[in-house]
């Protein structure tokens, strides 16, 4: 029943991380559309200020839904190999935005497709943002749900439990 538990507090950590790791992204995209039209923090108006507070969010709830499929790959894959460094949650992250973009662009939706060079840099930049943010919250614990489970080895056995009548 402990372990039972522990699967499902592990299982509550990963989806903090990733809701987390949908706002950093949907952040880091907000950030960078406003400094591509010119707004520096000294010259926002309160309405710009202001807007974050929904655009966030909403942005965020396309970022998780677009990157669901892959992202549930590399956690997987994380989980099981126990990976617990920065550095393979940001190149994670950044694939994580290339295959959706891959997807996007052999989708056939023309209008939907993302084919300049600063917004393919600004996606792949925020699955980056994303997956630090992932390792951050929930990542440095990977795989510790089933790594101090580990099974038991011949040395380790109980010599009580050998013993015959």
């Amino acid at each position: 029943m402990n372990r039972l538990v522990a699967y499902f507090v592990r299982f509550a950590i990963i989806l903090f991380g990733y809701a987390v790791a949908a706002l950093a992204a949907s952040a880091f995209l907000n950030i960078l559309f406003l400094a591509s039209h010119g707004y520096t923090p000294d010259h926002t108006h309160p309405t710009a200020t202001a807007s974050l507070y929904f655009s966030i969010p909403f942005v965020a709830l396309f970022v998780a839904y677009f990157a669901f499929m892959p992202a549930v790959i590399v956690v997987l894959v994380a989980e099981i190999l126990g990976r617990r460094d920065w550095l393979f949650y940001a190149l994670s992250g950044a694939v994580v935005a290339a295959v959706f973009l891959g997807l996007v662009d052999h989708a056939g939706d023309t209008t939907f497709a993302v084919t300049g060079t600063n917004p393919i840099m600004a996606v792949i930049g925020g699955g980056m943002v994303g997956g630090i943010f992932y390792w951050l919250s929930a990542g440095r614990w990977a795989g510790s749900w089933w790594q101090d489970g580990r099974p038991v080895s011949l040395g380790d056995r109980n010599p009580d439990l050998d013993r015959s009548p």
